[in-house]
């Protein structure tokens, strides 16, 4: 299925899941869905200012996402209310589903954040990946995990985003 510009907009909610439960639910409007990659577009859901110090999320600002039923991760391209490219922003997550109007993805924990400029280049939270456990619980997953971490942080480094969401 894709959905194109001559398309009705599609609303559907993206559900981010974490041990077991939903940490966010928000509305989206999906851009594309080619069956293996989804494309989505959503204002900042989040309440208030996030602030992580070398990057701020706030009302007004644009995410376009981007999640996989066939990999460990989800890249969400963050704009300002203006327009202006901020960066990229990084969730490890189980490859995502998609039934009805529901978008489910299981965050693992792991982040990373790429700069618009390419220059800053972090790995996140990966002492909250750590304490959850999942290297005892699912070590499969866990593998997966810090291998999609890699991976990102590769295309991250040599600029290979915008061929990942080309």
């Amino acid at each position: 299925m894709s959905v194109n510009s001559a398309d009705p907009a599609r609303q559907l909610d993206v559900v981010l899941v974490k041990a077991g439960r939903t940490k966010i639910r928000y509305t989206a409007e999906l851009l594309s869905d080619d069956g293996t990659r989804l494309a989505v577009r959503a204002p900042w859901a989040g309440e208030g200012v996030r602030d992580f110090g070398f990057v701020r999320f706030e009302r007004g600002d644009v995410f376009t996402e981007y999640y996989w039923r066939d990999r460990w991760y989800s890249v969400k391209q963050v704009r300002s209310g203006t327009g202006e490219l901020k960066g990229w922003y990084c969730d490890i997550t189980r490859p995502a589903t998609f039934s009805g109007t529901e978008l489910v993805v299981e965050d693992l924990d792991l982040d990373l954040w790429r700069s618009a400029d390419g220059l800053d280049v972090r790995r996140l939270d990966e002492d909250e990946f750590e304490e959850s456990g999942l290297a005892e619980s699912d070590p499969a997953a866990a593998a997966a995990a810090v291998a999609a971490l890699d991976e990102l942080e590769g295309l991250a480094r040599e600029g290979g985003f915008e061929e990942l969401l080309a």
